[in-house]
C-alpha cells in the first residue's frame, strides 16, 4: 500500500507512489500478453475440438481468425497512443464514447480475467501432478497445489514487474521449445506416413476440411475463443518503455505469435493418432499425441509444458487483473484503497492481494463444493463471450475518437473505419451465434454477470460520486499523427 510520509511544516508532501516507468521493454511486454493467452494449454483444450469441428481444415480457420484479431490489437495500438492508461478500454470507451459503457468494459474486462485465471488454477492440480506421472482424486490435494502457486505468483507480482517479466519469459522459453518441438516432430510423423496417421492433403488447406464435412462456422466460434487474452500486453503500459508506442506494438506481435503457433501446433498435432484415438484422448489430446511421439518422457515433457502454461496465466492473471483495477480505482469507481501503490515495490499490492485471494477462494469452492460446479463452470463457458464484449468495444472506441481523421485520406478511411466495423462485425456475428447455441444457463449467467455490473456503475455514480461519469468526451483532433 501507498506509505503516507509524515507532514513537516515547511516541507510539502511527497507524492502519491506510482508504477515504475520504463521498467521493462516490448519483448517483455510480448511475452506477457502471450502468457495471458495460456498458449499450450489453450492446445490442450482446442486441439480435438478444432480437428472434429473442422474436419481437420483448421489451419485456414485459424489463420483467417487471427485477421480480425490483428485489426482489433491494432486498435489497442492506436488508442494507447492517445492515452496509455493500465485502465485501458474501460478509459478509452468510457472518454471516447460513454462513462457509463466505459464503466460496464471495465468490468467485463475484470471479470474475464478472474474467472479465466481460475479456470486455470482448478486444473493447476492435476497438471504439475502430471508432470511426476502421479494422479490424485484428493480435492484437497488440488486445492493445495493451487493455493500454493497462487501464492509464490502472488509474491512476484507484488515484488514488482521486472520480476515478473522475467519470470514470464523464462517460463514461455520453455513451454513454446517443448510444443513447438513436438509439433515439427508431429508434422515429420505424419509426412512420413506412418500408420495410424491421418495423412496431410489440400483437404487440410479448406475451411470445410476433409470431404467438406467440416464446419466453417464452428470452427471460427472455436478459434475466436482460442485467440483470447493477448491484449494482456496494454494492462501493463504504464510501465512499458516508450509507453505509447510499445504496448501496441507488443499486443500486435503477440496476436501474429499466437496465430503462428496456435496453426503448427495443431496442424503438427492433429493427424499423428487417428480420430478415433484423438476422440478418446481429447481431455489430453497433446500428452497423448507426445507420449506416442517421444514415450513416456515426451508425455511427461508436454504436460510440463501445460503445467507451466497455467502457472504462466495465473501470474499474469493477477499481474494484469491488479492493473486494470488499480486504473479504475484511480476514478474512485471501485474502492480508492485499490489505486494504493506501493513505495518500495512500485507495485498496487492491494489490488494485487485481493485479486490473489479471490483466485484461491474461488478455486477452493469450487473443487471442494460440488453443488457449485455446474453454476461455476457456466460462467467459464461465457469467459471468451466478454472478451469478444470488450474488444467490439475497443474497436469501436477507436472509431469514434478517431472519427475526424476517418475520411481525412482512403488509408484512414481504411484501417481507421472500415477495417475496425468489419472486425467488430466478425466477432459480433461470433458472439450472437454463440449466444445463441448456448444452453439457457450459460444465457442467464452472461446476464448476471452484465446485471451485477450495472448495479456496481449505479454505486459507483451515486455512492461513491465517482468523477469519472462527469469527464467530458474526447476525440482526435484531426491533425496528422506522429506515429501512424
Amino acid at each position: 500500500m501507498t506509505e503516507q510520509p509524515a507532514t513537516v511544516v515547511g516541507i510539502p508532501p511527497a507524492p502519491p507512489a506510482r508504477l515504475e516507468p520504463n521498467a521493462i521493454g516490448v519483448a517483455q511486454d510480448t511475452v506477457i500478453g502471450l502468457a495471458s493467452s495460456a498458449p499450450a494449454a489453450t492446445v490442450g483444450l482446442s486441439l480435438f475440438l478444432l480437428a472434429s469441428v473442422t474436419a481437420y481444415g483448421s489451419g485456414p480457420i485459424l489463420i483467417l481468425t487471427a485477421i480480425p484479431m490483428l485489426i482489433i490489437a491494432n486498435a489497442y495500438r492506436r488508442l494507447n497512443m492517445w492515452n496509455a492508461n493500465c485502465g485501458a478500454s474501460f478509459e478509452w470507451v468510457g472518454r471516447a464514447i460513454n462513462p457509463y459503457l466505459g464503466f460496464l468494459t471495465g468490468w467485463l474486462m475484470i471479470v474475464a480475467y478472474i474467472i479465466g485465471t481460475v479456470s486455470g488454477v482448478e486444473v493447476l492440480g492435476p497438471s504439475v501432478l502430471a508432470v511426476f506421472g502421479h494422479s490424485s482424486a484428493s480435492s484437497w490435494a488440488y486445492v493445495g497445489i493451487g493455493a500454493a502457486v497462487v501464492l509464490v505468483m502472488l509474491v512476484i507480482a507484488i515484488i514488482g514487474i521486472k520480476i515478473t517479466a522475467r519470470t514470464q519469459v523464462g517460463l514461455a522459453v520453455i513451454e513454446y521449445t517443448i510444443v513447438i518441438g513436438f509439433a515439427i516432430a508431429g508434422l515429420v510423423y505424419v509426412l512420413g506416413h506412418h500408420a495410424g496417421t491421418v495423412h496431410i492433403t489440400s483437404a487440410w488447406l479448406r475451411p470445410s476440411g476433409i470431404g467438406g464435412k467440416g464446419s466453417a462456422v464452428a470452427g471460427f466460434l472455436a478459434a475466436v475463443f482460442v485467440y483470447g487474452g493477448w491484449d494482456g500486453s496494454m494492462y501493463v503500459n504504464e510501465e512499458v518503455r516508450h509507453r505509447r508506442i510499445n504496448p501496441g506494438r507488443a499486443a500486435i506481435i503477440a496476436v501474429a505469435f499466437l496465430a503462428v503457433f496456435y496453426t503448427l501446433a495443431q496442424i503438427g498435432l492433429q493427424g499423428v493418432v487417428s480420430p478415433k484415438q484423438l476422440a478418446n484422448n481429447s481431455a489430453s489430446a497433446p500428452v497423448y499425441i507426445a507420449g506416442i511421439l517421444g514415450g513416456s518422457s515426451g508425455a511427461k515433457a508436454m504436460a510440463l509444458a501445460i503445467a507451466l502454461s497455467v502457472i504462466a496465466t495465473t501470474g499474469t492473471g493477477i499481474v494484469l487483473t491488479a492493473r486494470i483495477i488499480y486504473g479504475m480505482a484511480s476514478y474512485r469507481v471501485l474502492p480508492e484503497f485499490l489505486s494504493n501503490v506501493s513505495r518500495r515495490y512500485a507495485t498496487p499490492v492491494w489490488s494485487s492481494i485481493i485479486v490473489g485471494f479471490l483466485l484461491i477462494a474461488i478455486a477452493a469452492v469450487y473443487l471442494l463444493t460440488s453443488s457449485v460446479q455446474n453454476a461455476f463452470d457456466n460462467v467459464i463457458a461465457v469467459t471468451g463471450l466478454l472478451f469478444s464484449i470488450f474488444y467490439i468495444l475497443t474497436a469501436l472506441a477507436m472509431i469514434v475518437y478517431y472519427r475526424r481523421r476517418v475520411f481525412s485520406s482512403v488509408w484512414d478511411t481504411i484501417v481507421l473505419a472500415i477495417l475496425p466495423l468489419g472486425a467488430a462485425g466478425f466477432l459480433g456475428w461470433v458472439l450472437v451465434k454463440s449466444i445463441m447455441a448456448a444452453p439457457g444457463s450459460q444465457q442467464w449467467s452472461l446476464v448476471g454477470i452484465i446485471a451485477l455490473g450495472v448495479v456496481l456503475m449505479l454505486s459507483a455514480r451515486f455512492i461513491q460520486r465517482s468523477p469519472f461519469f462527469h469527464i467530458e468526451r474526447e476525440s482526435d483532433d484531426g491533425q496528422p499523427a506522429k506515429h501512424a
